[in-house]
């Protein structure tokens, strides 16, 4: 089974945990653009979606799903997502596709977030996967000295600007033990949006895609 296979089967088996009369939270990335498919096999029992980037808004208003304002709602009852990294506390690195401060966004309105990936993604200790900071532009030079005092190599990620006007700053060769501190203390840092550890809003339901099938982790 390929890697996008696996994608694929653990997205489509988010489907089980979707309610009749929802609104779904949807996340970013080439699992999710396998869950949006899935998605649109039951758009007529959902009542629609919030999306965390213009790129997954697109395609699900391609797809038929009606797209509502994250504001407009009161609660959501579940987030489905992908990630770049995930461990056994179900902590994760997200940000791979510069979406990190949205999606954390809505993760932390829902009551349950769900996230996909396949097996590969699975480590012991975050940090193999460079981390992804959002930042305000100007302060992109800060913020970097302000990393290599942390021990790490920022890399800024060159032509990338996010859906709010900001750059991406990676984070390579930090060995992340600690990833509830290590949030914190990035978002502390002046000119940080946010920071691609999900530490503090840890996934609820793991569903792991590889060659045996899908894994549910609760």
């Amino acid at each position: 089974m390929t890697q996008d296979e696996m994608k694929r089967h653990a997205a489509w088996a988010a489907l089980q945990f979707i309610s009749k009369d929802s609104i779904v939270g949807v996340g970013t990335g080439s699992t999710v653009n396998h869950f949006i498919d899935a998605l649109a096999s039951i758009k007529d029992s959902i009542r629609g979606a919030v999306s965390s980037s213009e790129q997954s808004t697109a395609k699900l208003k391609q797809l038929g799903i009606a797209v509502l304002e994250l504001n407009d709602i009161s609660e959501l009852s579940i987030y489905v997502d992908g990630a770049d990294e995930i461990n056994g506390q179900k902590q994760m690195i997200k940000g791979g596709g510069a979406a990190l401060t949205r999606e954390k966004i809505v993760a932390a309105v829902a009551k349950t977030f769900v996230c996909i990936v396949d097996s590969s993604k699975q480590v012991a200790v975050l940090g193999r996967f460079p981390l992804p900071i959002e930042v305000i532009p100007m302060a992109s030079s800060y913020v970097s000295r302000q990393l290599v005092k942390l021990g790490a190599r920022p890399v800024l990620r060159q032509g990338v600007i996010t859906d709010n006007g900001n750059q991406i700053i990676d984070a390579h060769g930090l060995h992340i033990t600690d990833a509830l501190a290590l949030e914190q203390q990035l978002n502390n840092i002046v000119g940080v949006v946010t920071n691609g550890l999900f530490a503090r809003r840890p996934a609820d339901i793991v569903l792991v895609g590889s060659g045996n099938g899908t894994q549910i982790i609760k």
